[in-house]
């Protein structure tokens, strides 16, 4: 029989290690296959190894762990790991996500295990018909906690020919990595910029810029179509140009309510 598997997904290190830590106590037989920094990392590592349980924090950079888990709800068993209780509090007396509270106790640690392996040894159902609404209430509650924070990035500097140029984020259209660098498309053409997809995905405002395949952002202010393609995949059209870009199968739920 395969040992289960497990993601961790936490932006701080040493507590991404002590839950390994701990896991491997309360669960020898789990095998940990990937850890991962944000909740971006988080869906790109899980469609590369598949494990049967995630844990997700809650509060990390880029795309939070609520959004992460919208991504993966339906595709593994689910357990929040938050500094704050009430964060999921709602999510677990549904019976939707488990939770665990920083610092994670061992013993909490064992029941939520306990609880994983009886779930795992079921067949396979689907996710509970309240978990959106669930996660639609922490991602709300979230976003109230964090206020608005400052420090989106406004401006990208590019090299276009001999000049540096300043280009305002509204006026781009969407960004492409190309190898080692970054493809950036705005209405006055296009520029290739050092940084990459993923330092962008973070730095960028996700009410404005959303990441649609490891290797494209676009900005939702210039999407004219989302066509639905095979393998819950898509393509979409900006307003005003030819090209179709990708979206993946973790990142269609993004389009859903469009």
């Amino acid at each position: 029989m395969n040992s289960p598997t497990a993601l961790i997904a936490d932006d701080e290190p040493l507590l991404r290690e002590r839950l390994c830590t701990l896991l491997q106590r309360c669960w020898p037989e789990l095998e940990v296959v990937a850890q991962a920094r944000n909740g971006r990392e988080a869906v790109e590592l899980f469609d590369q190894q598949s494990p049967q349980v995630v844990f997700l924090d809650v509060h990390m950079p880029g795309l939070n762990g609520i959004e992460a888990a919208r991504s993966l709800a339906r595709r593994a068993q689910l357990v929040f790991v938050t500094a704050y209780e009430q964060y999921a509090v709602q999510a677990f007396e549904q019976g939707a996500i488990d939770y665990l509270v920083k610092p994670v106790d061992e013993q909490r640690l064992a029941d939520t295990v306990q609880r994983l392996q009886q779930q795992l040894a079921r067949p396979v159902a689907a996710a509970p018909a309240a978990l959106e609404a669930v996660l639609d209430g922490l991602s709300a509650e979230l976003k109230r906690r964090a206020g608005n924070p400052a420090g989106h990035l406004q401006w990208i500097k590019a090299s276009v020919g001999q000049s540096v140029r300043l280009i305002p984020v509204e006026q781009i259209a969407y960004l492409r990595a190309d190898e080692k660098y970054t493809l950036v498309v705005w209405e006055g053409g296009e520029a290739l910029i050092r940084k990459t997809i993923r330092e962008l995905a973070d730095e960028l405002d996700p009410s404005r810029f959303v990441q649609t395949h490891r290797s494209v952002i676009v900005n939702l202010h210039e999407v004219l179509q989302v066509t639905r393609g095979a393998n819950e995949t898509a393509e979409v059209q900006l307003k005003g140009r030819r090209e179709l870009l990708p979206v993946s199968r973790s990142y269609l739920h993004l389009f859903r309510q469009m």
